[in-house]
């Protein structure tokens, strides 16, 4: 039987910055004189999105609006995030402001200004279901893309761009009381008629900081406690020679470096990024615990060097402390977890071909330094990740800091290594 379906260079899953930030490449290799490469992205969401979860109004990008989707790799694209500015009506504002870091809603409604100007190239609501390999001899070819909606796309090239997902401690089960904190702006409204009493945090990085004084802010007769194993808050390292990590020269390094050498710069450098908040945030959190002292009600409770031994599904929290094995239970109406994220195992989405995606001694996946994943199958084209590389490639794998030049990067090597085919819109052979 011959399934009849279009052939595209890359058919990208998922739509966040990232493959968004390569739809923008594609667009503008397409303007220049080279040959075209064509491209369709899938993503499950009805529209644009991107953390809204936490897009709180008053909190701060943590990178230079100058490491948007297009600038690092052409500071003269029409996507640029200055381009985005002036086509608002607020250039000159946002230069008065003498800021590098904008608001997160406002970074947000820039990514959705780009996307719109690329939305030709993306299926939303649209969710993709299986890949199937299709093969020339033993040589895979093409990959064949089954979407939610039904169709098939054939692709000569798979960007897979899934994100991360939210992360529990093991053992915790998400819940009407227990949740992660990339629901906060879903959640805060339905507790409002609640009336809650008391809010308890887990984690000790800068979302849980951001949750912890949203929380104290928008339920003013609520006791916020942050639970968290640390002394304290720990101010993030965004110091100039620290931040040579994001460098796009650092991936090479990282990449070339032995193991032992890439374990010593994830904890050197861990701080830049991870469990790790913005002193500003940090001496707020101080001031309103300090100024609660003073008054003598203190809402804002720290529960440092301090871990949640139990929780139940009803929001009972015992915490104890890590030094002297106390315990103390809290009653609490929710317990958020600002517990991190993972990356997307793109494994299972392969089908027949995730477990012959070659894996290190430690079971994490090879991948090339073009980002491509390495099989046990040949394969002609690739399949490309965009996140889930940071064994490899170092701290920005799933950070906006090299998403720019990460995608120039993968569009040369799709350019480099093309070979002679039909073009698109053609039609060829079925999956075997």
């Amino acid at each position: 039987m011959t399934a009849e379906v279009p052939i595209y260079d890359i058919v990208g899953v998922g739509f966040g910055p990232s493959n968004l930030a390569l739809a923008i490449a594609l667009a503008e290799h397409n303007a220049g004189p080279g040959d075209p490469v064509t491209a369709h992205f899938l993503e499950r969401q009805p529209r644009f999105g991107w953390h809204r979860g936490m897009l709180i109004d008053t909190a701060t990008m943590q990178v230079s609006f100058l490491k948007d989707l297009v600038t690092m790799r052409n500071p003269t694209s029409e996507f640029s995030f200055l381009n985005y500015l002036h086509a608002a009506g607020r250039l000159v504002d946002f230069i008065n402001h003498k800021n590098l870091f904008p608001l997160r809603v406002e970074f947000h409604d820039y990514f959705e200004w780009a996307a719109a100007k690329v939305d030709d190239v993306v299926s939303y609501g649209t969710e993709v279901v299986s890949v199937t390999p299709v093969y020339d001899g033993a040589e895979v070819a093409y990959f064949d893309v089954r979407a939610s909606d039904g169709s098939t796309l054939r692709a000569r090239n798979l960007v897979m761009g899934t994100g991360l997902r939210p992360q529990l401690p093991a053992g915790v089960t998400a819940g009407p009381r227990i949740w992660h904190n990339s629901e906060l702006l879903f959640r805060v409204d339905a507790l409002r008629s609640a009336d809650p009493k008391r809010f308890v945090v887990v984690g000790a990085g800068q979302s849980a900081a951001e949750v912890a004084a949203l929380l104290h802010d928008e339920f003013p007769r609520a006791e916020v406690c942050a639970v968290f194993a640390r002394y304290g808050y720990s101010p993030a390292d965004d110091s100039s020679f620290a931040n040579r990590i994001f460098d796009p020269d650092a991936v090479d390094q990282f990449y070339r470096a032995g193991e032992p050498v890439k374990d010593r710069l994830m904890r050197y450098h861990g701080a830049t990024n991870y469990s790790a908040v913005d002193l500003d945030l940090i001496d707020e959190l101080y001031r309103r615990v300090y100024r609660e002292k003073v008054l003598g009600v203190e809402r804002l409770r720290l529960f440092n060097v301090s871990r949640p031994a139990e929780v139940t599904d009803a929001g009972t929290v015992t915490v104890e402390s890590l030094t002297t094995g106390e315990r103390t239970v809290l009653d609490a109406d929710a317990v958020v977890y600002a517990t991190g994220y993972r990356p997307a195992d793109p494994t299972p989405l392969l089908g027949e071909l995730g477990p012959r995606c070659l894996r290190d001694e430690s079971g994490r996946l090879r991948v090339e330094r073009d980002y491509r994943l390495v099989t046990e199958a040949p394969v002609r084209g690739g399949i490309y990740l965009q996140g889930g590389t940071e064994h490899t490639h170092g701290i920005t794998s799933s950070l906006l800091s090299n998403t720019a030049v990460r995608v120039g990067e993968i569009l040369q090597s799709v350019v480099d290594r093309r070979v002679v085919a039909e073009p698109a819109g053609e039609l060829a052979v079925s999956a075997r």
